[in-house]
């Protein structure tokens, strides 16, 4: 497996720290495999190491809480700093109580997990401060092309754009990956959100599920799920449907913007736009192989530039009725982002291009395509993806 290096950065300055280490993101976007490259570089000064994976049934039946998991590190850490990893720690009662005691004792401690419940304002209250946390996300194009190179096979940009990038999924071919990534969906819509949340209407859930992962980078409102619920003489209610939202965000399955208002400079809180965690979750909900290549390569540059640290908001309607996909900013810059497929079309090019129509020509306007054609003006940069994907900063085009 690759070093992901991009993380490990972040994290390798904390290593000799009190602050408990958290590392959160969906199941199976690499989080036990960074735990495990952190244990390796520690191991090259200490041997006081203690690791437990509470996934594996053997860990959690005989460490089930609190009072278990610290009698189990007293008896089996070494004198002097002891370096605890705990893997999906939210598997275990009361494990913020446990975590909270480790860290006043001379340890170093990396919990990693799935779900937010980890930096609920409950645990956050608890901690008062001392942890920092970590997001982990499934591969960007560069890490699969690094990942693939290791395996020694190719991944094209259209199958990253149907099939994601969640890891291990590479090491499959098309019939046992598909089935690999359709086991996965399952289990995070039924362990980590059907089950930990007590979902009672299961159906109702699974409906709103499907239809906003197969609507992502589309504007939304709890209204408009409503009315398609209503049009298929489904019942639910705004409140459930904002309390799904949330259990979706939870289990880190969906990102969502508020619209910005450039008028009133704030996010507009009555709409907003959702973006999957990976686009595996569109296509395998498509039938007949029509994939949704559009909107999930628009979800592809939203996972793409927030892996470059960049804080996105989308422009609202009040452009000439014309929406900005993405405002990238990072370290006082600003760029204005559209996105489409292909602009070939003449209706799509000058769809594309009138949306920066009434934007500042001070300002720098990118436009993605698939495109292998450049179609850049005097005022618009037009970035082909292939060569958008090798980016590790706008600042380099």
């Amino acid at each position: 497996m690759i070093v992901r290096e991009k993380y490990l950065n972040k994290i390798r300055g904390f290593y000799e720290s009190d602050l408990i280490k958290i590392i959160v993101g969906i199941r199976r976007s690499g989080k036990s495999i960074i735990l495990e490259q952190i244990m390796n570089e520690i191991k090259q000064k200490s041997n006081n190491i203690i690791y437990l994976n509470f996934e594996d049934e053997r860990v959690v039946s005989n460490i089930y809480d609190d009072e278990k998991l610290l009698k189990y590190v007293e008896e089996n850490r070494k004198e002097g700093k002891c370096y605890i990893f705990l893997d999906e720690i939210q598997e275990i009662t009361n494990w913020n109580l446990a975590v909270k005691t480790l860290r006043l004792h001379n340890n170093s401690v990396f919990i990693t997990g799935s779900n937010s419940k980890l930096l609920s304002k409950e645990y956050t209250d608890a901690f008062s401060g001392r942890y920092v946390s970590f997001r982990v996300r499934p591969f960007v194009y560069k890490e699969i092309l690094e990942y693939s190179e290791e395996l020694k096979k190719e991944v094209s940009i259209s199958d990253y754009l149907i099939w994601g990038g969640f890891p291990k999924r590479f090491e499959f071919n098309n019939n046992d990956m598909i089935t690999y990534l359709t086991d996965l969906n399952n289990s995070i819509i039924v362990k980590d959100l059907i089950v930990r949340f007590k979902i009672k209407n299961e159906e109702l859930f699974k409906r709103i599920v499907n239809y906003v992962l197969v609507s992502n980078s589309r504007v939304f409102s709890s209204r408009s799920i409503e009315a398609y619920l209503k049009s298929n003489n489904i019942k639910g209610s705004i409140n459930t449907i904002i309390k799904y939202l949330e259990y979706l965000e939870k289990a880190y399955v969906i990102n969502r913007i508020k619209p910005y208002s450039r008028k009133s400079k704030e996010e507009l809180e009555y709409y907003y736009k959702i973006y999957n965690e990976d686009v595996s979750f569109n296509s395998l909900r498509c039938f007949n192989n029509r994939y949704d290549l559009s909107h999930n390569l628009e979800n592809i540059v939203y996972n793409e530039l927030i892996f470059m640290d960049y804080d996105l908001k989308v422009l609202n309607n009040e452009n000439n009725g014309k929406e900005i996909d993405f405002i990238a900013a990072k370290d006082g810059k600003e760029y204005y982002i559209q996105v489409a497929y292909s602009v070939e079309d003449e209706k799509a090019y000058n769809r594309e291009f009138s949306a920066f129509a009434n934007i500042d020509n001070n300002q720098k306007k990118i436009l993605i395509t698939n495109d292998e054609i450049d179609y850049s003006t005097s005022t618009v940069t037009h970035l082909k993806l292939k060569d958008f994907l090798l980016l590790d900063s706008l600042d380099k085009i």
